[in-house]
């Protein structure tokens, strides 16, 4: 067990790592940010931050020698930087899962190798086979860059044959990248995700599924509990669980899921960090996912993810300062809303720059009262 008092490195210093922090910080923990461009969100709150390229050895041997575990809440990092550091210091998650978790490719190959829903695909490596890619998948497909996508970046959705004429173009608009991956579309009826945590140990812990709403590809709300049956949850969480085992995750996987118009449930991308939609557990959940975390990468006993009541989670992206500072009047004066700022600096339209998350007694309106205090932040 790594013991409160002890420092925990995190790579990355995004919005997540800030939160991890904070979870941190009331069971005694210290941090130390590794960042290449900073000031970052998560080192405002940390003990120190390090801003240094991944291929400096040398501050990444000074970060390693500082702290007494290392975690992500960024997966796109190079591997070799986890080879420097695990050499020095335990990295959780290890290499396998970070691997594996940040190339499409890779991802689809295992989901597919270990038996596990995924949809179909084909891959290509140029705009010649490209085009026979999105043939033999058919049409609607996505296009999506092999590496270093999120948050709908790198991706195309093709919806008719005629769209597919000009391959070279589509290749030169995702940046000719060394690899993509073309998948089919699914025509589902809802997306979902599923948060474990996982102890070196093998044990696990779930939180409860989230029922999530996309608008241009990035996540717009989380709505707890997912409005689903009992036997849909539960699968959910043993995909989940499975996923967790077969990658040996130290820490948290969100796994993200469709749901299809036969009911079943297909997995459609995973990460191995705490996830936006698990934001959702800071207040809705008797232990949040980031406090989940910290408990897993030190092996704490894990707390309770017990769900409070009906929560939603609506994310503020840059988009919403458009017009200047925004009124937070309506939601301050909501008893049972919560603000997140993140401090990030800048807004810039589709940046994650906070979220909200609304209690109630029940769902339907919960969720209705969500979706008002985001649109007075619209005001005509």
């Amino acid at each position: 067990m790594i013991g409160p008092g002890s420092t925990i490195g995190i790579l990355g210093g995004g919005q997540l790592g800030r939160m991890l922090i904070l979870a941190g910080r009331a069971l005694g923990y210290r941090f130390v940010v590794f960042e290449p461009k900073g000031p970052c969100a998560a080192g405002m709150v940390a003990d120190r931050e390090v801003n240094a390229e991944y291929s400096d050895e040398a501050a990444l041997t000074r970060f390693a020698e500082s702290v007494d575990i290392i975690t992500l809440e960024f997966e796109n990092i190079p591997a070799e930087v986890i080879d420097t550091l695990s050499a020095i210091k335990p990295v959780m998650p290890g290499k396998q899962a970070l691997h594996i978790c940040q190339h499409r490719q890779r991802e689809k190959d295992f989901l597919k190798s270990s038996g596990l829903p995924c949809v179909p695909f084909e891959y290509a490596d140029s705009a010649e086979s490209l085009k026979a890619a999105v043939t033999a998948i058919g049409f609607p497909c996505v296009i999506k860059t092999a590496a270093f996508g999120y948050d709908g970046k790198g991706q195309i959705k093709l919806n008719a044959e005629h769209e597919s004429e000009d391959c070279d173009y589509l290749w030169d608009f995702l940046g000719k990248p060394p690899r993509v991956v073309v998948e089919k579309w699914i025509h589902h009826i809802g997306e979902f995700s599923v948060v474990c945590a996982r102890k070196a140990d093998g044990s696990k812990s779930t939180l409860p599924m989230a029922e999530n709403v996309h608008v241009d590809h990035i996540l717009h709300a989380s709505i707890v509990p997912a409005r689903v049956t009992g036997a849909t949850r539960r699968a959910g969480e043993a995909l989940a669980c499975k996923i967790a085992d077969l990658l040996d995750v130290v820490g948290l996987i969100a796994v993200e899921l469709f749901l299809d118009e036969s009911g079943q449930l297909i997995v459609n991308e995973m990460a191995p960090r705490p996830h936006n939609s698990g934001h959702y557990t800071i207040e809705g959940c008797f232990t949040s996912q980031f406090e989940q975390h910290i408990r897993a990468v030190t092996d704490l006993p894990f707390g309770s993810t017990e769900l409070h009541g009906p929560t939603v989670m609506i994310n503020l992206l840059g988009d919403v300062w458009e017009k200047g500072e925004p009124d937070w009047s309506a939601l301050l004066n909501d008893p049972r809303c919560k603000l997140h700022l993140y401090d990030k600096g800048e807004a810039r339209p589709g940046r994650k720059m906070g979220h909200f998350t609304v209690m109630g007694d029940e769902i339907e309106e919960t969720l209705k009262r969500a979706n008002r205090h985001f649109s007075e932040l619209f005001p005509a």
